[in-house]
């Protein structure tokens, strides 16, 4: 008997029919939608940034940015401005990123989920919402009077590290949450203790989402008033021009944030150009930080195995 093989089935084609163009016209509908809404919020910003730079680009140069201001502030440069806003955003991020990250490691790696991380977890979100008049008050309330550290630069930027903290906690929680629970497994089998491998393995594979809320951080640090204002900043204030360290801790100091106010609301006489200036480079610094901690995000997550 002979036998024969069967033949196997012909493939049908794949076919366009009248319900695949409609899904396909769909989905370029909603792409478009999407890409025109990306459009709509660039605008704006791009907008905003050229109107500023356009306005203020004639005024900036060297001297502004390492000279006092000058004559009731109508001349000169942001030099007290700019290192008060520096030396802020550098104290206070020393406090709220470590605690901000231990806190996080202890509540996503240790606590039990039981009523008091619940509580906790609840006054984190919480405190994320509270308005930064709040927190001034509360700063000038704890710092400045409570623990008698006087109107600085240290009861600022602690102020600003409370506002702060709870981007960090949450960004540094999700991104623990992010390493593969095998991870914590294969190094726990090999004898390594929960500390060894959180330091280890957890933390490293998690840098790069940590430094996502630090860039947050450092912006919403850069652009507050109202904290400083009560805490520590001045409307003005002398230093020695091209010292870095020019403040002390204990020392009140300017910032561009309070001195775009103060230009803007309080000077009489001053340059049209003037706010438009300090605004840009308030605006460009912040821009030059969050794009080199993006950087370092991005290289970070290249070297990323999995």
């Amino acid at each position: 008997m002979t036998m024969h093989a069967e033949a196997s089935p012909t493939p049908v084609p794949f076919v366009v029919n009248d319900a695949v163009r409609r899904k396909m016209k769909h989905e370029k509908i909603a792409k478009g939608i999407f890409a025109t809404m990306i459009v709509l919020m660039l605008l704006p910003l791009i907008g905003i940034l050229g109107y500023l730079v356009s306005q203020g680009a004639p005024l900036i140069s060297w001297d502004f940015l390492t000279t006092n201001p000058a004559k009731g502030m109508t001349q000169g440069g942001i030099w007290s401005a700019l290192l008060g806003t520096i030396w802020l955003v550098i104290v206070s991020l020393c406090i709220s990123a470590p605690m901000g990250v231990m806190a996080a490691v202890y509540l996503n790696e240790y606590a039990r989920d039981n009523w008091f991380t619940r509580i906790v977890n609840l006054a984190v979100v919480n405190l994320a919402g509270v308005p930064s008049i709040v927190h001034a008050l509360f700063g000038m309330g704890a710092f400045v009077l409570f623990f008698d550290m006087g109107r600085g630069i240290l009861a600022a930027s602690l102020t600003l590290a409370v506002m702060t903290m709870p981007v960090v906690i949450t960004s540094t929680r999700e991104a623990l949450g992010a390493v593969p629970m095998s991870f914590r497994e294969a190094c726990w089998n090999v004898g390594a203790t929960k500390w060894q491998t959180i330091w280890k393995i957890v933390l490293p594979n998690s840098i790069s989402g940590i430094l996502t809320g630090v860039i947050l951080e450092i912006s919403r640090k850069a652009g507050e008033t109202v904290p400083i204002m009560f805490t520590g900043a001045v409307f003005f204030k002398k230093i020695q021009e091209g010292d870095f360290f020019a403040y002390g801790l204990n020392d009140q100091c300017m910032a561009l944030s309070m001195h775009l106010y103060t230009v803007t609301t309080q000077v009489n006489g001053a340059p049209r150009e003037l706010p438009f200036a300090v605004a840009t480079v308030l605006i460009v610094s912040i821009i030059l930080i969050n794009s080199t901690a993006i950087a370092t995000r991005a290289w970070l997550r290249s070297r990323k195995k999995w």
